[in-house]
């Protein structure tokens, strides 16, 4: 077993790593554990929280790609079926049902990392448990909803649902794609926990996943906030910015260890988190530990985008729910609260529990129905590949630009496009104008791609974009070709000591000094600077991934594909880049590559579903 294994890694289908953990827990004389643990090493570096024991079996073993060198693999480990797999497993020392502690816990033909084992059961036990009693008067609560969501009950408001399940859960997720009114909604449950607390003081705190998505999170929440109209008192008693969820649990660098944790646990009354789709399991398993008993959650997010780098995809896994409805108590409930009348046909009709503290936004306020980006985004989580295409290529859409990219001449007019979409803001820089509005102009385009390495991906896209700029006069590279007014950087590694965090955006200009700095926009306004020196660890960002673009929106999105098929394409990726898009969009690719990507659905392996899904 050890020579396939090596011949496994040769072939790019193992890491070392998961050879090297096969060889830890298994020796040469257990060929059916050493197998088994490397493909569940292998399979959590994609993404998946656990390896289904059908994953096994020679046709699904290195996920069907060298067929041959499958059957070697199982012929090796005794041809067990389904039924002698588990048993051989649950014989071997490493591994347990979770009765006691062993490094592999094998549960419903599922094996897990012990460790990941005991983060989906936390996680489905904190979804799963039952609300205490009602904390407000329903009277109240109906009173205080009318008046931030007024309405004349014929039309449902969903944003008013979603703010009815907040105030009578104690976790509550809403999801909703951009334009849905996430932001205005969670403004106005804020100001209407205040009222329903007589104006006291409730410790709020607002986070998302990366530095980004909190900075966008409390400038679009700032603004939404301004126009309810708010006294001095109310206003003080809101937070003003969102922080990171590493900040808030308090990472260390260098170490798996939190500050806060199940025995040193927040102070925290509400507790906000936007972009909730990025959070892994891991993530939330120590948020969840970290929260008090008397905490409130409201977990935000877009179902349909992508989800986390890290293993596992929670709110993806728990909104599915959402298609079963809500149960027949709590329609009443809610009906009674918001004076909507919800039917089984607007909510379902057979909820479980965990459908009850979900909501999800179904009306678009950004886009009117004539909108391609609405329409193609819409299409693309349906998986209509062919209306995809179809509405791509008739080219009648104003907001959406369609472009093949099959040969050079093509990946050229690309790269033109490019200099035009950073013409304007590199003009303001060689006019000197104020470093906050180019900032605020630089943000209105973005190049996004899929890769990191290779012509489409950043670290060759963001050279030529960068040589494109200098041949056209609008940027003067120095000897390095490294360090020039107009240089876009993003920040790959958290810096707290500097206010900096992963997915910041700054831009090298010019200060009164004439000394070259770094520009960062500030989430509540302002603009910082920090010295090259300090500069934490960088990359030029005129082209960015897709996930690093999470959290973030841009007037004009551009979004450049390779020209064969990859395992990085999937639906939630188009959907994730295309939503990025307030006004319009553009996109570069192969009709074979649109067809592949619309098609193919992340899927991730865990047992969350199911364990939310039994009581």
């Amino acid at each position: 077993m050890e020579k396939i294994l090596a011949e496994a890694q040769q072939l790019h289908l193992f890491r070392p790593l998961d050879v090297q953990f096969a060889r830890m827990l298994a020796t040469s004389a257990d060929p059916t554990l050493m197998l088994a643990s490397a493909c569940l090493s292998a399979n959590a570096s994609s993404g998946h929280v656990c390896l289904p024991l059908e994953r096994l079996m020679p046709a699904q073993l290195f996920n069907g790609r060298m067929p041959l060198l499958a059957q070697q693999a199982w012929l090796r480990a005794g041809r067990p079926s389904l039924e002698e797999w588990q048993k051989i497993l649950l014989n071997s020392k490493a591994v347990s049902s979770g009765s006691h502690p062993t490094p592999l816990v094998l549960d419903k033909q599922r094996l897990y990392l012990q460790r990941m084992w005991r983060y989906e059961c936390k996680v489905a036990q904190f979804f799963k448990r039952r609300p205490p009693p009602a904390e407000y008067n329903g009277t109240n609560i109906a009173s205080v909803l009318t008046r931030y969501f007024p309405s004349d009950g014929t039309v449902i408001n969903w944003q008013k649902i979603a703010a009815a399940v907040a105030i009578t859960r104690p976790v509550a997720l809403i999801s909703g794609g951009p334009g849905t009114g996430k932001t205005t909604t969670v403004a106005k449950m804020m100001a209407a926990f205040l009222q329903l607390n007589n104006n006291k003081r409730l410790r709020m705190i607002m986070a998302a996943p990366t530095g980004k998505a909190a900075s966008r999170l409390s400038e679009s929440l700032g603004l939404a906030l301004k126009r309810l109209g708010l006294n001095e008192q109310q206003k003080q008693l809101l937070p003003l910015e969102a922080i990171t969820l590493h900040h808030l649990l308090g990472a260390q660098p260098n170490s798996q260890k939190m500050i806060y944790h199940q025995d040193n646990q927040l102070q925290v009354d509400i507790l906000i988190i936007d972009e909730a789709s990025m959070i892994d399991l891991t993530m939330m398993a120590n948020l969840i530990a970290a929260l008090p008993p008397q905490a409130r959650v409201i977990f935000l997010g877009d179902r349909f985008q992508l989800s986390s780098v890290e293993a596992g995809a929670v709110l993806s896994d728990i909104c599915q729910f959402a298609e079963s409805g809500y149960s027949s108590e709590r329609r009443a409930e809610l009906s009674r609260l918001t004076g909507f009348t919800l039917s089984e046909d607007d909510t379902g009709c057979c909820g479980y529990g965990v459908a009850d503290s979900l909501c999800l936004l179904r009306n678009n306020y950004r886009f009117d129905e004539s909108s391609g980006i609405n329409r193609l985004a819409n299409i693309i989580h349906t998986g209509d590949y062919k209306g995809a295409i179809k509405l791509l290529k008739a080219g009648i859409e104003r907001d959406i630009n369609y472009k093949q990219l099959r040969d050079a001449e093509e990946y050229l007019r690309m790269l033109n496009d490019c200099i035009d979409g950073y013409k304007d803001y590199l003009q303001q820089v060689h006019k000197h104008d104020a470093p906050d509005k180019i900032l605020e102009s630089f943000n209105r385009f973005r190049l996004l791609c899929a890769l990191r390495e290779g012509p489409f991906g950043i670290a060759g896209l963001n050279e030529r974009i960068k040589w494109a700029l200098s041949n056209s006069g609008l940027i003067a590279l120095d000897n390095t070709a490294h360090w020039y007014a107009g240089r876009p950087v993003m920040i790959l590694r958290n810096a707290p000591e500097l206010d900096l965090y992963n997915g910041d955006i700054g831009i090298f200009l010019w200060d009164s000094q004439q000394t070259l700095r770094v520009h960062f926009s500030l989430p509540v306004g302002g603009v910082k600077t920090i010295s090259l020196r300090r500069l934490p660890e960088h990359e030029t960002a005129f082209a960015m991934t897709v996930h690093k673009s999470q959290g973030s929106e841009f007037h004009h999105t551009a979004l450049v594909l390779p020209n064969k098929i990859l395992p990085v394409l999937t639906r939630e990726l188009f959907y994730t880049a295309v939503t990025r898009a307030r006004s319009r969009l553009s996109i570069y690719a192969t009709e074979k590559v649109l067809q592949h990507i619309i098609k193919t659905k992340t899927l991730r392996s865990s047992g969350l579903i199911e364990r939310l899904a039994t009581d």
